[in-house]
């Protein structure tokens, strides 16, 4: 039977009990780190929509999402 999850790094057989799960060592949780401080692993997709919505920009690239240009003072004076 094979063992349920395995080492990202190293493949060795990794069981959720361990203190550096998903990794099978510190070793390979530093490796992993290292990796991604080196800008070796990249997200496979574009954050911009996420990005976006946090600028108040819609999914389109249109500036304005929900409650764009809505104040609490009214400006009918």
């Amino acid at each position: 039977m094979d063992p349920p999850f395995a080492c990202p790094i190293c493949k060795a057989a990794v069981t959720p009990e361990l203190k550096t799960f998903p990794f099978c060592s510190e070793r390979c949780r530093l490796l992993d780190l290292g990796a991604w401080l080196d800008e070796r692993y990249r997200v496979a997709r574009p954050l911009a929509s996420a990005a976006g919505a946090a600028k108040g920009v819609s999914e389109d690239g249109e500036e304005g999402g929900p409650g764009a240009g809505e104040s609490d003072v009214d400006s009918s004076d």
